[in-house]
C-alpha cells in the first residue's frame, strides 16, 4: 500500500515542478505594469524579462534531456528544481533589470529540465494502464498551468506586489524537491559510459537560439520585412547551424541525438501536433488576454477568473484521457480535440462584434479549453509510442522544443494576421471618416505606431477625448480591432486543420512505452 501511495505522491511532486516552471512563462505578463513603475522604465525595456526566459527555455530543453538520459533523470530533475527555485529568489530580490533578466535566463534552464524530464520519469514510475492515466494527468497540468497564469499572477501582484510571483516558488520548490527525492524512482543512466557530445550540445543551443531570436525580432517589429537581415540573418544562421548539427550527429560515435527519431513517421506526426497546438491554442492566449484587459476592461485577476471556463477542463479531464486514449485510440481523440477547438475558433469569428461581450467570448474559451484538455495529454502519451526507453528523455525534449517553437511562431503569425487586418480597417475607416486631413493623418499614424494591442489606449486617452473626433476614432479602432481578432482566430483555425490532418495521416495506433517498459 505504501508503494502504491508513493507513486501517486511522486506524480504530484513532479506535476508540482512542471506547474511551477510553466506558470512562470505566463504569470510574469501580469506583473509587467508593476515592474515598470518600480524600475522606472518602459514596457519595451521590460521585454527581455519575457524573452530571456523564452530563449533559454527552448535552448536548454534538448541539452538537459540528454543529460538526464545519460546520468539519471531523477538527479537532473532535482538539480533543475533547485536551480529554478534559487533563481526565483534572486529574481524576487533583483535590484535592477539586468539582474532580473539574468535570473530569468537561469530560471528558464531549471524550468526546461523540469519540463523535459517529467514525462520520462512518469513513464518509468508507472506501469500498465496507470501509466496512461499518469501521463494524462501530467499533460493536463501542462495545459492548466499555462492557462491559469493570469489568475495566479493577478492575485499575487494585486495583494503582495510583483516579487511575490517569484518568492512563492521557494516553499513550493522545497516541498517538490523533498517529495521527488523521497518518492520518485531513478531511471537507469543509459549513457553513463558514453562521452558527452559537447559539439552537438553547443550547435543545437546556438541554432535554436538564432531561430527563436529571429522570430522574437519579428514579433517586436511587425513592420520589418522577413527579408530584413535583422530577421532573415538570424533565421538563415539558425538553418545553417542546425544543418551542421545534423552533419556532426551523423559522424560522432556518441551523438547527442539519435536522428532516427526524426525518420519515425509517427513521432514526426507528434511533433507537428505539438507545434500546431503551440501555434494555434497556446499562442492565442496572449491575444485573448489583450482583448479582455485592453478592450473589455477586465483587471488581470478578473481576466484570469473569467478564463476559468477554458483552464478548468484540463483538471477535469486529466485523469480520464488515458482511458479515452485506450478506448477510442489516441490519433482519433487528438483529431477530435483539434476539431472541437476549431469549432470554438470558427464560432467566435462569426459572433464577434465591436461590443466584445463575455457571452461572445465564452464559446471560444470553453471549446479551445476542452480541445487543449484532450490534445495535450494525448500528445504526451502518443510521443512515447515506439520509442526506445533510453531515448524517452530526448523524445520528450524534442516534443517540448517543437511546442515552444510553435508558441513563438504562432505569436508572430497571429500578430501579422492581426496587424494586416487592423491596419487595413484603419485605412478604410479614416478614408471614410470625413475628418480634416491633418487630424486624420496624425491620429491614423499614432494608431498604427501603437499597434492593435494599444490602440484602445490612444483612442480613449484624455487628449483624444477632448477632441470633436473622439467618438468617430473610437468606432474606427473598435472595428479595426474586431477585424484583427477575427483574423487571429481564423489563422489559429488553420493550425487546427493542420493538427487534424497530421493526427489522421501520420499517427499510428502502436505499442506505447508502457508496453515496452513493462516487458
Amino acid at each position: 500500500m505504501k508503494k502504491e501511495t508513493n507513486r501517486w505522491v511522486a506524480l504530484f511532486a513532479m506535476s508540482l515542478g512542471v506547474f511551477m516552471g510553466l506558470l512562470d512563462v505566463t504569470v510574469v505578463n501580469v506583473a509587467l505594469p508593476s515592474m515598470a513603475i518600480d524600475f522606472k522604465t518602459t514596457f519595451s525595456n521590460l521585454q527581455w524579462i519575457l524573452n530571456a526566459y523564452t530563449l533559454m527555455f527552448a535552448v536548454s530543453l534538448l541539452i538537459v534531456s540528454k543529460l538526464g538520459d545519460m546520468f539519471g533523470r531523477k538527479k537532473i530533475f532535482i538539480l533543475s528544481m533547485i536551480l529554478f527555485t534559487i533563481a526565483s529568489v534572486v529574481n524576487g530580490l533583483a535590484p535592477n533589470l539586468l539582474v532580473l533578466d539574468i535570473g530569468r535566463a537561469v530560471q528558464a534552464v531549471g524550468g526546461s529540465g523540469m519540463m523535459s524530464l517529467s514525462m520520462a520519469l512518469v513513464a518509468s514510475n508507472f506501469s500498465g494502464r496507470e501509466r496512461g492515466t499518469a501521463l494524462g494527468i501530467l499533460g493536463s497540468v501542462i495545459g492548466f498551468s499555462t492557462a491559469i497564469g493570469p489568475l495566479v499572477g493577478g492575485l499575487l501582484v494585486e495583494n503582495f506586489g510583483w516579487p511575490s510571483i517569484f518568492f512563492v516558488n521557494l516553499p513550493v520548490g522545497i516541498i517538490a524537491v523533498y517529495l521527488v527525492f523521497r518518492n520518485v524512482k531513478e531511471t537507469p543512466a543509459y549513457g553513463a559510459e558514453e562521452s558527452i557530445d559537447f559539439m552537438g550540445m553547443i550547435l543545437s543551443a546556438i541554432g535554436l537560439f538564432a531561430g527563436i531570436y529571429g522570430l522574437i525580432q519579428k514579433e517586436q517589429h511587425m513592420h520589418w520585412a522577413w527579408t530584413d537581415m535583422r530577421i532573415m540573418g538570424w533565421l538563415i544562421a539558425s538553418i545553417l547551424i542546425l544543418a551542421i548539427f545534423v552533419f556532426v550527429e551523423l559522424k560522432v560515435k556518441s551523438p547527442m541525438m539519435n536522428l532516427t527519431l526524426l525518420t519515425n513517421r509517427h513521432f514526426v506526426g507528434v511533433v507537428i501536433l505539438a507545434f500546431a497546438l503551440g501555434a494555434g491554442i497556446f499562442a492565442l492566449a496572449a491575444y485573448q488576454t489583450s482583448l479582455m484587459q485592453n478592450y473589455m476592461g477586465y483587471s488581470a485577476f478578473t481576466t484570469g477568473l473569467r478564463q476559468l471556463p477554458m483552464s478548468l477542463w484540463s483538471l477535469v479531464l486529466g485523469p480520464f484521457t488515458g482511458v479515452l486514449g485506450y478506448k477510442f485510440g489516441k490519433k482519433w481523440m487528438i483529431a477530435f480535440g483539434f476539431i472541437i477547438a476549431g469549432v470554438g475558433l470558427f464560432t467566435f469569428s462569426r459572433v464577434s462584434t465591436t461590443d466584445f461581450t463575455y457571452l461572445q467570448l465564452l464559446p471560444l474559451l470553453v471549446l479551445t479549453g476542452l480541445g487543449n484538455a484532450i490534445i495535450n495529454p494525448m500528445i504526451n502519451t502518443a510521443a512515447m509510442d515506439n520509442i526506445n526507453p533510453k531515448e524517452i528523455g530526448m523524445a520528450s525534449g524534442l516534443l517540448n522544443v517543437f511546442r515552444q517553437i510553435g508558441i513563438t511562431v504562432g505569436v508572430v503569425v497571429l500578430g501579422l494576421a492581426q496587424t494586416k487586418a487592423y491596419e487595413a480597417s484603419l485605412n478604410t475607416g479614416f478614408s471614410d471618416s470625413h475628418m480634416p486631413n491633418a487630424a486624420a493623418t496624425g491620429i491614423h499614424q499614432a494608431l498604427v505606431n501603437a499597434g492593435a494591442f494599444s490602440g484602445h489606449m490612444v483612442a480613449w486617452s484624455q487628449k483624444m477625448i477632448s477632441t470633436p473626433y473622439a467618438t468617430k476614432v473610437q468606432d474606427i479602432v473598435l472595428t479595426a480591432f474586431n477585424k484583427g481578432m477575427i483574423q487571429v482566430v481564423l489563422t489559429s483555425l488553420i493550425m487546427m486543420i493542420i493538427g487534424v490532418l497530421a493526427a489522421i495521416f501520420l499517427l499510428r495506433e502502436t505499442k506505447s512505452v508502457d508496453q515496452k517498459l513493462d516487458k
